[in-house]
């Protein structure tokens, strides 16, 4: 039977409200809505293992913000992504030294959200180590994009774990990209936890997790959906336009077919450096955005 899927515990708490009635509340969860620097911000905590269980999701919380903006070109709309995201990660981060991984795969330009996000940003271990008196006000940070399996013949969490267990670092800062259950939401959206990740489930090719049990430190999650699910998507365009109840068996096939928007090159582009300057911003929260671009580019 079709399901709908998806990655945002954002979606997942309104499908379970659509199936238990929208007055309906389940016990464990807490949801939260604001703005931060104009865009609208939504938390999802997630208290207990059997909430966990109806969401699908792992206890934790996942903030969710809402980049409308940057995909219109509003003004200044990349500085206030830059500044949202990282308002957002930062309070979620321990001090210390950080290890960014950039997950997917370059050749799948709607995989490219980890590997382009670890391209816009700034990595300091090396300076930190190197020349501690000019760069030791800085936190350590390094980064990697470990590809796929596919291509490297090394699964994603064991070329992580082996760098955690070089580097030593007090949390991973996973990046990938997710899949939403709406249209509206792809490359719009960015979803931060800190329940960790695992790499393809969004288009079910799971892979080995990079989560705290795994890896030994905190992991961090961000992500980015881009793609939709083709049942999923046929059964909302179906209740959107009030059709009589699909066959959900006959959409089942749906789920091996993905979803992605035209221009999502550009879109990808655009919301990987976003990310790139925010995290850096999140882990060295005294740098600008005029500072990460003097530096990066």
């Amino acid at each position: 039977m079709a399901q709908r899927r998806t990655d945002l515990a954002v979606e997942a708490h309104q499908i379970w409200r659509e199936g238990a009635g929208d007055a309906a509340s389940l016990p464990g969860v807490r949801s939260e809505e604001r703005e931060r620097e104009g865009f609208a911000v939504t938390t999802v905590i997630v208290s207990s293992r059997e909430a966990g269980e109806a969401l699908g999701k792992p206890p934790g919380i996942y903030v969710t913000l809402e980049l409308d903006g940057l995909l219109r070109r509003e003004e200044d709309a990349f500085g206030r992504a830059v500044r949202a995201v990282a308002g957002e990660l930062s309070p979620l981060l321990p001090e210390g030294p950080a290890l960014v991984a950039g997950l997917g795969n370059r050749a799948v330009t709607p995989d490219v959200i980890g590997p382009l996000t670890v391209e816009h940003l700034l990595v300091t271990r090396h300076l930190v180590e190197q020349a501690r008196e000019h760069f030791g006000h800085f936190r350590p940070v390094a980064a990697s994009a470990p590809g796929v399996l596919a291509s490297t013949g090394v699964e994603s969490a064991l070329a992580v774990a082996a760098l955690v267990k070089e580097l030593r670092p007090a949390c991973v800062i996973a990046v990938d990209a997710l899949a939403s259950r709406s249209l509206e939401r792809l490359c719009r959206t960015v979803q931060l936890s800190d329940t960790g990740i695992v790499p393809g489930s969004g288009v079910g090719n799971h892979r080995e997790a990079l989560t705290r049990e795994v890896l030994g430190v905190p992991v961090f999650a961000v992500g980015v959906p881009t793609v939709v699910d083709g049942a999923t998507l046929a059964l909302d365009l179906l209740e959107q336009a009030h059709a009589s109840a699909p066959n959900r068996d006959a959409l089942a096939g749906g789920g091996d077919l993905f979803v992605t928007p035209r221009d999502i090159d550009s879109r990808a582009a655009d919301l990987s450096k976003a990310l790139g300057y925010g995290i850096s911003v999140a882990l060295n929260p005294a740098l600008t955005v005029d500072d990460l671009t003097m530096l990066l580019e």
